[in-house]
């Protein structure tokens, strides 16, 4: 059973989301928080699920590993040409996609030319 209220859960200043207790919690964009059941997987992760989640654990490691001036650049890039997302989304899409093409269009538009590329 599911239920949402406006406004966070906060503790101690910090506001609270994932599993706390026998609960979990998180907030949806408009700032709803919603809590529910927690209810914890039947099985074990596939070795599937397992390589899938290490891909996305690996980019965010890569979107870390990255100069706070490469991230600022990323970022940078999002708003010139009016994107409606952020440098890390940016960067997330185009490590899952590769699209060149199109970060080289991203590039042009925006005037900044972005590090590192793969492939």
């Amino acid at each position: 059973m599911a239920w949402s209220w406006k406004g966070a859960v906060s503790v101690m200043g910090y506001n609270v989301q994932g599993d706390v207790g026998p609960m979990t919690l998180y907030t949806t964009r408009r700032g709803r928080v919603v809590v529910f059941d927690k209810s914890p997987p039947l099985t074990p992760a596939s070795y599937a699920q397992l390589v899938n989640r290490n891909k996305w654990r690996l980019i965010a490691i890569a979107w870390r590993s990255l100069t706070p001036q490469q991230r600022a650049d990323w970022e940078l890039a999002t708003r010139s040409p009016r994107l409606t997302l952020t440098g890390y989304n940016l960067w997330v899409w185009y490590n899952t996609v590769g699209d060149n093409a199109t970060l080289a269009t991203i590039e042009r538009q925006s005037g900044v030319t972005l590090t590192p590329k793969h492939g």
